[in-house]
């Protein structure tokens, strides 16, 4: 019984040797990359490491055994970018695999109808530049940014307020100070937990922005109490 096991493990090693073959291509230098040197260790690979074979000084590489299938060959090099391509590898001996060009991110099917020539031969497209430039002293540019003309604005008021009091109408210095104390006993009473001291306070504010609009406009200033005291008398007659 253990002859039938071997037997057809043999059998598909057979047919896995027939079938397979050695990809072969070839890197070619430029001056973005002129050899091996600078190019750094590197390989390529199919779908991602299934497949994958070293690069030689002269630029050659192979990946044995690619048995037939469609794949995504590119090559991982540490500084260098180079096109990623689809390999087409067909059964049979006499058969050459297809290779065509290939963006990431697009369907496998319907395949390209541009054939590239067999072997392989890839040219490095650009070099990465991992290096990045400090950023140097710019005076002008930081006054560009928004929050650094808001504290400059803020700065300047600070220094001119002092000034501004001095020249104010007493009568609208003593009204900004009310307002000014009026404001810090509701905030007081709100971080305190006062929350009926507080409202009590907000409801005042709103009535006495209420009587100098009034006042403003020309109109007498009503208030609750004279509301009440006019449907007092109105009750009596």
């Amino acid at each position: 019984m253990r002859i039938i096991p071997l037997t057809l493990f043999l059998l598909s090693c057979v047919v896995y040797s027939v079938f397979s073959l050695d990809l072969r291509g070839q890197l070619v230098w430029n001056e973005v990359c002129p050899n091996l040197g600078t190019l750094g260790q590197a390989k390529v690979v199919l779908d991602n490491g299934r497949f994958y074979g070293g690069v030689t000084r002269d630029g050659s590489f192979s990946i044995p055994n690619v048995s037939p299938g469609t794949y995504i060959l590119q090559v991982i090099a540490h500084d260098h970018a180079f096109d990623r391509l689809r390999i087409d590898v067909l059964e049979g001996d006499d058969s050459l695999p297809e290779v065509r060009p290939y963006i990431p991110g697009t369907p496998l099917s319907p395949a390209s109808k541009v054939l590239l020539p067999y072997p392989i031969s890839l040219s490095p497209r650009v070099k990465y530049d991992y290096f990045i430039a400090r950023e140097t002293f710019n005076l002008i540019g930081m006054f560009q940014n928004p929050m650094m003309m808001i504290m400059l604005f803020t700065g300047v008021m600070m220094l001119a307020m002092p000034y501004l009091m001095k020249n104010m109408d007493p009568d609208l210095l003593q009204e900004v100070k009310d307002r000014q104390a009026r404001i810090g006993n509701i905030q007081s009473s709100l971080q305190s937990g006062d929350l009926k001291s507080g409202f009590s306070a907000i409801m005042a504010n709103l009535e006495d922005h209420k009587n100098a609009a009034a006042a403003s406009s020309g109109s007498k200033p009503t208030s609750s109490s004279n509301v009440k005291n006019r449907g007092g008398k109105n009750k009596k007659r």
